[in-house]
C-alpha cells in the first residue's frame, strides 16, 4: 500500500507527540481563585467543592508561598464577609481595613512578585447576595458603578496589581479606568469578566462565600448562554473602556466563546474554569468513572487551544503539580 502522506508517523510516540503539540500548558498559565475568611489558622473545606478551602489571612499568604513555589503567578481573591456587614450598599467592600484590603497588603508583603487579581462586585457584601445596589427588586446600575469605583480604588490603595470587575454592570470599566487615572494608579489593571454568563455552574462558588441571591437571579445583568454575537460586543466595549484583560465565564461550556473573542481581539484573553466544572470532574473521579488527573489535563489545555491565554481554575496547585 503506497501513501503519500502518513499522518500517524507524527503521533508515533512521545518524544514526537510532544515536539509538535500546537498547545503546551505550563504553570504560567494559571490564575488560582482563593476564598479568604476572617480569623486566624482557619482552613474550611467547601462541600460542594471537595479539596478546595477558605482560608484564613494567616493561612492564604502560606497558599500563596506554595503557588508561588510551583511557578503560578498569579491569584485571584474572593473573601467572605461577615453576615452583619452585609447592607445594602457595599460600603464595606471600600473598607480601608477589610478582609479584602488586609489580604491584598498580607500577601504582596510575603510575596511581592505575586501578580495579586481582586474581585470587583458587591455580591459578597449584599444583604440581598447580587452584584449590585437593589431598589423595588431591581439591581440599579449607576449607583453600583460608583461603589465599584470606590471598591476599585481601594483595591489599589492595598496594593492590587489587578482589579477583576466580575459585576457585569454597563460602563462600569470606564468608570473604574477614569477613576484609577484621575487618582495616578496607573499602573493597577484591569482584568474584566467582558463575557460573563449567567450559568448554573457557579452553585459551588456561591456555597463558598455564602453569596447566592436572596431574590430572583442574575439574568438581568449577567449574559443569555444563548448569545454568542453579544458576548464580542460587550468585550469589545469593555477594551474601549479601558480593559486590560478580558475575560470569558464559565470556560469548558463556552470554548466557542473563547475562540471568538480571541479571534476578534488583541489584548490577552482569560478564561475561568468554574466551580461548578471543578465539582462535576471531582465527582465523576469519586465514582469512578474517570481518571482525575486525565481529565484535568485535558479540559485545561481544551481551553487553553480554544484560545485562551490565562486560566482561573480552582485545579491551578494541581495541574502545577503535574506539569513540574
Amino acid at each position: 500500500m503506497y501513501l503519500q502522506r502518513r499522518n500517524r508517523i507524527l503521533r508515533s510516540n512521545a518524544a514526537i507527540r510532544s515536539m509538535v503539540a500546537e498547545t503546551v500548558l505550563t504553570p504560567n498559565d494559571f490564575i488560582a481563585p482563593l476564598f479568604i475568611d476572617e480569623g486566624r489558622d482557619i482552613a474550611y473545606e467547601i462541600p460542594s467543592m471537595p479539596g478546595y478551602y477558605r482560608y484564613s489571612v494567616d493561612n492564604t499568604v502560606k497558599e500563596v508561598k506554595t503557588l508561588w513555589s510551583m511557578g503560578i503567578k498569579s491569584v485571584l481573591l474572593f473573601i467572605k464577609c461577615k453576615d452583619e456587614w452585609k447592607d445594602n450598599t457595599g460600603k464595606e467592600a471600600w473598607n480601608e481595613n477589610g478582609l479584602m484590603q488586609r489580604s491584598i497588603k498580607a500577601i504582596k508583603d510575603a510575596v511581592p512578585e505575586m501578580i495579586v487579581m481582586t474581585d470587583v462586585a458587591l455580591d459578597p457584601y449584599s444583604e440581598y447576595g447580587h452584584d449590585g445596589i437593589v431598589k423595588n427588586r431591581k439591581i440599579l446600575n449607576d449607583e453600583t458603578v460608583e461603589a465599584l469605583v470606590k471598591m476599585s480604588l481601594s483595591h489599589a490603595l492595598a496594593g492590587a496589581d489587578f482589579v477583576a470587575p466580575s459585576d457585569m454592570m454597563d460602563g462600569r470599566i470606564g468608570a473604574i479606568r477614569k477613576a484609577l487615572e484621575e487618582n495616578r494608579f496607573t499602573h493597577t489593571g484591569i482584568m474584566s469578566y467582558s463575557a460573563k454568563y449567567a450559568s448554573c455552574f457557579y452553585g459551588p462558588f456561591r456555597d463558598a462565600l455564602d453569596s447566592a441571591p436572596g431574590f430572583g437571579d442574575k439574568k438581568t445583568y449577567q449574559m443569555n448562554y444563548a448569545n454568542r454575537i453579544e458576548a464580542v460586543n460587550e468585550t469589545l466595549r469593555d477594551i474601549d473602556e479601558g480593559a486590560d484583560i478580558v475575560m470569558v465565564k464559565p470556560a469548558m461550556a463556552y470554548l466557542d466563546i473563547i475562540r471568538e473573542i480571541k479571534n476578534t481581539v488583541t489584548v490577552p484573553v482569560s478564561a475561568y474554569h468554574v466551580s461548578g466544572e471543578y465539582a462535576m470532574i471531582k465527582a465523576a473521579a469519586k465514582m469512578g468513572w474517570l481518571d482525575e488527573s486525565k481529565a484535568i489535563i485535558e479540559s485545561l489545555t481544551a481551553i487553553k487551544r480554544a484560545g485562551a491565554d490565562l486560566i482561573a481554575t480552582y485545579f491551578a496547585k494541581d495541574a502545577a503539580g503535574m506539569l513540574t
